[in-house]
């Protein structure tokens, strides 16, 4: 974080204040670092060969004027860089109250059509003058690429969900479905990971972010990524009008044939949900990551349903196995998942009045002792504020001890949470002390509550004590 605090000085002439942001699947670390003058995003990874890739990409699509976030500086190394900051809207959370209800208001549903339109933008004009040679981990979507996806189901979603299968037979299909793929070569850009988390969303555009996984491939794949992405959950007609708004887009770069569109389509649909239930079976099944744990079902729902309206008999064993799969709809370690069962209470307390009692009749759960981050209250300018405050905030904030604290307890409760929702249990505790029970425990208690809710979708009943606030999320 130093680094990054560094770079924006060296950028701005300004030290700012650094604010950790929650990635749900990424193995980067984000922070919004803000000044008086501006804000931007700083970011830490772990490849430097990711990185770098990252960065060759976004100053390609800036040239070619595409909808990308500004990289404005990086350090040497290339493991830190600074980028525009396009605020907190995702499309997907832009969307959320249509994806709920099943029912897209005329905005949400322009919103998501103006995206599938400048994909297609995105796949041609990307690729033009672009050097894929430095794409990682490889330049182009080729055999072995495929079967590594292919693989990936195999031992991170089959193995793991303890599904039996017959390993040669299964060969064979992946093998045959590997040689129809490869027919649709391109010289677009396959985006790889295009769905609507990675879509943010600012003054009504949408900007395009986590690209870097991109390679040379067929522009079926993204399209399949977008329209079946597991939580999105579309409906029959909302994919039609997607697809639609695709293809009338993709007219300005080649003639299409709708009928050879769709067949082309539905495989690269199937390859493309096969390859996500192998990434749901590692970070849910393996790692244990909530959010992909719950996705299993809607992506099993979405393999039933193409299964039902398109012919796949040239696959046979693979076929069978995915139907038995899909008529389960969920697997034995999803299958307990119900998180409105579940009350996580979050408390903020002082240690002078004694730690909260828990009315549940369950002894009490977790209790952090903040004391031993620096405190706000020992100065004048703070003693009348809370850690709901922005001074406090940006206080507690600036050294970064806080934010290091948090991490372990956002570990240990992500953990727990998910363990309680999984052996349906119905109430959860975490309580949050100081000396005053006004600055850093209020902070603490207010960021892991929305932690928690934000993540798990669980109801969350927050009581800063000593303030007599109390708040549902």
């Amino acid at each position: 974080m130093n680094e990054l605090i560094s770079l924006f000085y060296r950028l701005t002439g300004e030290t700012p204040t650094c604010h950790l942001l929650k990635g749900e699947g990424s193995n980067r670390q984000y922070y919004r670092l803000v000044s008086p003058s501006q804000s931007l995003i700083g970011v830490k990874g772990e490849s430097v060969v990711e990185n770098h890739t990252f960065l060759v990409m976004a100053k390609h699509f800036e040239t070619k004027g595409l909808n990308t976030p500004c990289v404005l500086a990086a350090s040497d190394d290339e493991l830190y860089y600074l980028q525009e900051d396009l605020g907190d809207e995702s499309l997907f959370h832009a969307i959320a109250d249509s994806i709920q209800s099943r029912s897209y208001s005329s905005e949400a549903l322009a919103l998501l059509k103006k995206t599938m339109s400048k994909l297609a933008d995105f796949q041609f004009k990307a690729a033009e003058g672009f050097d894929f040679s430095v794409c990682y981990p490889i330049p182009s979507m080729d055999r072995q690429s495929i079967l590594w996806d292919l693989n990936y189901f195999k031992y991170c979603y089959l193995k793991l969900a303890h599904i039996d299968f017959l390993e040669l037979d299964l060969e064979r299909d992946f093998q045959l479905l590997t040689d129809d793929l490869l027919q649709y070569d391109s010289q677009t850009f396959l985006y790889r990971d295009f769905q609507s988390r990675n879509v943010m969303v600012k003054e009504g555009e949408p900007y395009f972010i986590d690209f870097q996984g991109g390679r040379k491939g067929p522009i079926f794949y993204d399209v399949a990524s977008f329209v079946w992405q597991a939580k999105a959950n579309y409906p029959k007609e909302i994919k039609k009008e997607l697809i639609g708004a695709y293809i009338e887009s993709l007219r300005k770069y080649q003639q299409v044939d709708e009928k050879l569109f769709y067949s082309a389509l539905g495989l690269f649909v199937l390859f493309r949900l096969i390859q996500v239930l192998g990434a749901y079976g590692y970070r849910g099944l393996y790692e244990r990551k909530s959010h992909f744990l719950e996705s299993i079902p809607f992506a099993l729902t979405n393999v039933k349903e193409l299964l039902e309206e398109n012919d796949f008999s040239r696959y046979p064993y693979l076929i069978s196995l995915l139907q038995k799969m899909s008529e389960q709809v969920q697997v034995k370690s999803t299958a307990s998942l119900d998180p409105s069962k579940l009350t996580v209470k979050v408390y903020s307390f002082s240690y002078k009045k004694g730690i909260p009692d828990d009315d549940s009749g369950n002894g009490g759960g977790y209790v952090f002792d903040c004391r031993g981050v620096h405190n706000p209250g020992r100065y004048d300018e703070y003693k009348s504020l809370t850690g709901l405050d922005q001074p406090v905030i940006d206080f507690l904030e600036k050294d970064g001890e806080i934010l290091k604290f948090l991490e372990s307890v956002y570990a240990l409760a992500d953990a727990h949470v998910l363990r309680y929702i999984e052996r349906g249990f119905t109430s959860l505790m975490f309580s949050f002390g100081c000396t005053g029970g006004q600055h850093r425990s209020v902070y603490s208690a207010q960021h892991v509550a929305e932690h928690i809710a934000r993540k798990f979708g669980v109801r969350v009943l927050l009581c800063h004590r000593e303030r007599g606030i109390e708040q549902v999320l």
